[in-house]
């Protein structure tokens, strides 16, 4: 009897431990579980109200996921700069965070670089195949997916824009910075809208200051422009300053420039391509992987004018642009 009562005494220790080991990990565990999810965010831009970003936060609210209870943003700012670009995308990974969304092309190949594991969404990529960050759009492989901003499409359009507005345009120089200039599909369909428009197609790429400088001291009367969607070197920001102060057609690929005085822009809209995005980012916070989600065409496309910079550069707007247009800025 004396063993056997020793025997339920040592039973009931051991339940009373499980059930103390048991109420300590289950809080601990469900905290664990109940954690927001993190979102890292990588881009260009020199503030935290990227619209492509701002639309992500849309979709996800609109998705039922509330900021701060269900996910929170790592937002890393770069300035634009390569080697801020690089040691944001490292510091992002060695957070831990759940998934990185970043805008651009470079961001993008920046995140791509840092890490093979964590899952990237990307948007404002132009050709993402052309761009190397996916080898198909149907079923990309690695641990990227997201939306693309359609440049192959979109160029040939945006000439025909540039030369509706700009008629007496024989030149359109295209300006990129990377690792090397406009090629592939891109280049090729460039080249066929551009005979077709009777423009010469003059891809450029710039790899610093000086260089743009000295691109831009040989415009000349006839010249036009396409501009890059890049924040690095400023670039498209000076390319306007340049197009308003001598008087430059360029296109542009976002309505954003045509609100500070751009004479016209035709591309996908950045705020829409977040909110599209939003999408993948949830499925992948609930458990897909980014190899089982194909890269998505963006869904809102824009075309804008600025009547104001039509007339000081005294070019008139022909009527099925006037009609075609989704924004006109007076």
């Amino acid at each position: 009897m004396r063993r056997y009562g020793r025997r339920r005494a040592a039973v009931a220790v051991w339940s009373i431990m499980l059930a103390l080991a048991a109420g300590w990990s289950c809080p601990a565990a469900a905290q664990r579980a109940d954690a927001p999810r993190r979102v890292g965010v990588l881009n260009d831009a020199t503030g935290a109200n990227h619209p492509a970003v701002l639309g992500l936060k849309v979709g996800l609210a609109e998705a039922g996921m509330q900021d701060g209870r269900d996910f929170i943003f790592d937002v890393r700012l770069t300035d634009g700069s390569p080697e801020q670009m690089r040691a944001a995308a490292e510091a992002l990974v060695k957070s831990g965070v759940d998934v990185i969304f970043t805008s651009g092309e470079a961001a993008t190949l920046a995140a791509k670089t840092a890490t093979q594991t964590i899952p990237i969404v990307f948007t404002l990529v132009g050709d993402p195949i052309a761009a190397g960050v996916v080898k198909s759009l149907a079923q990309p492989t690695g641990n990227l997916t997201g939306v693309s901003s359609l440049t192959t499409e979109l160029v040939p359009k945006r000439l025909e824009a540039l030369k509706a507005l700009a008629p007496t345009v024989r030149r359109v120089l295209a300006i990129s910075h990377s690792a090397g200039p406009l090629s592939g599909a891109p280049l090729d369909r460039a080249l066929a809208a551009s005979a077709r428009f009777g423009v010469e197609f003059a891809p450029r790429t710039i790899r610093t200051p000086g260089e743009l400088e000295q691109m831009l001291e040989g415009l000349s009367p006839g010249d036009g422009l396409l501009v890059p969607d890049a924040a690095v070197m400023d670039l498209s920001a000076r390319l306007l300053e340049v197009s308003l102060a001598r008087r430059i057609p360029a296109a542009f690929t976002s309505d954003l420039w045509v609100n500070h005085g751009g004479l016209v822009s035709y591309g996908a809209d950045y705020r829409a391509q977040g909110l599209q995005a939003a999408r993948l980012v949830q499925k992948i916070l609930r458990g897909a992987h980014p190899r089982d989600l194909p890269v998505e065409g963006a869904e809102r496309v824009i075309l804008a004018v600025n009547l104001k910079t039509v007339a000081a550069f005294g070019l008139t707007a022909p009527r099925q642009i006037l009609f075609r247009a989704d924004v006109i800025r007076r």
